[in-house]
C-alpha cells in the first residue's frame, strides 16, 4: 500500500509539470488556434538561463528563476512576432511546419551556444524528505513544492482569465477574434500576451522539471514538451482545468506504467491510452464541442 502511495506521490508530482507545461499550448490553441511546437524547446531555454545563472554568476536560484521567466517571456514575444504574426491567415499546415521550423532552429540554436554536452541542473531542493508512517512513505521537497506551484498557477490562471480585463479579452478572442475586434480589442497584443505567459510558464516548468531530472541538454524540452501537448489535448485543449486534469493523469499513468508493467513501455502506454479517450470523447475530456456556422 505504502510503495502505491509513493508512485501515487510521484505521478501527480510529474504530471504537475506536465500541465504547467500545458499550459502555454491550450491558452495559445484556444486564442490563437495554433499548435505551438516550439513551445517544449522554450522549457529547454529557460532551464539554460537558470542554469548559467546559477552556476556561472552565482546567482541565487530565486534570481535564476526569475531571470529564465524574463528571457523566455521575452523569447515567446518575439517567436509569435516573427514566426506566426505574419501567418495569421496562413493555413494550419503552414503554421505547423513554422513551428516545427522554430523548434529546430532553438534546438540547433542551444547547441552553438553551449553544445550538446550534459549539464547536472543543481536541485533547488536539498532539504530532508517528510517522512510519514514511521519514515515508510517518503515525501519529497521538490514533489511538495512542485504541486503546490502547479496549483497556485492553475489557480491564479483561473482568476486571470476570468476576473481582469486583459483575461477577459483572452476569452473574447477565443471565442471570435472578429467580433472581439469589432469591439475594439486589440487582438494581435492580445495574442502576444498569451505566448507571453506561456512562455514565462514554461521557464518555471523548465527549472521544476530540471531540477528533478538534472541531465540538461539542447533536446531536454523535446519529449516533456510532447507529453505536455499530450497531455493538453488529453484534458481538452483549450481549457486550463483540462490541463490540469490531463497532465496529471499522465503523469500517474506514466508512473504506474513504468512501475508495473514495463519501464520501456511507459510511454507507448501513455500514447496509447490517449488514442483510446479521443476515439471515445474526440474533444478530450474536459474539452467542448464547438459547432461551426456553414
Amino acid at each position: 500500500m505504502l510503495i502505491f502511495l509513493n508512485h501515487l506521490i510521484n505521478g501527480i508530482s510529474l504530471g504537475s509539470v506536465y500541465a504547467i507545461i500545458a499550459l502555454g499550448y491550450t491558452m495559445v490553441y484556444g486564442i490563437a488556434k495554433m499548435l505551438n511546437f516550439a513551445h517544449g524547446d522554450v522549457i529547454m531555454v529557460g532551464a539554460y538561463i537558470c542554469f548559467f545563472a546559477i552556476s556561472s554568476f552565482n546567482l541565487p536560484p530565486a534570481v535564476g528563476i526569475l531571470l529564465a521567466m524574463l528571457v523566455c517571456t521575452l523569447l515567446g514575444i518575439v517567436i509569435e512576432r516573427l514566426a506566426y504574426k505574419p501567418l495569421r491567415q496562413a493555413t494550419s499546415l503552414a503554421v505547423l511546419i513554422t513551428a516545427i521550423g522554430v523548434s529546430y532552429l532553438l534546438q540547433n540554436g542551444a547547441q552553438l551556444l553551449w553544445t550538446s554536452n550534459i549539464k547536472m541542473f543543481p536541485s533547488f531542493f536539498p532539504g530532508q524528505p517528510v517522512e510519514l508512517f514511521g519514515g515508510e512513505l517518503k515525501i519529497t521537497v521538490a514533489s511538495i513544492v512542485t504541486v503546490a506551484v502547479c496549483v497556485v498557477i492553475m489557480l491564479a490562471l483561473t482568476w486571470f482569465t476570468g476576473q481582469t480585463k486583459v483575461g477577459k479579452a483572452m476569452r473574447a478572442c477565443s471565442e471570435d477574434k472578429g467580433a472581439a475586434q469589432l469591439m475594439g480589442i486589440d487582438v494581435n497584443t492580445t495574442i502576444s500576451v498569451t505566448f507571453a505567459i506561456g512562455s514565462a510558464l514554461a521557464a518555471v516548468a523548465g527549472v521544476l522539471f530540471c531540477s528533478v531530472y538534472p541531465n540538461l541538454t539542447p533536446t531536454t524540452g523535446s519529449m516533456p514538451g510532447i507529453k505536455a501537448f499530450t497531455a493538453a489535448v488529453f484534458g481538452g485543449i483549450g481549457s486550463i482545468p483540462g490541463a490540469l486534469l490531463g497532465g496529471v493523469l499522465l503523469g500517474l499513468i506514466e508512473i504506474f506504467a513504468s512501475a508495473y508493467i514495463s519501464t520501456q513501455l511507459s510511454n507507448a502506454i501513455v500514447f496509447a491510452v490517449l488514442i483510446i479517450v479521443l476515439l471515445v470523447r474526440p474533444t478530450g475530456l474536459l474539452g467542448k464541442q464547438i459547432r461551426e456556422k456553414v
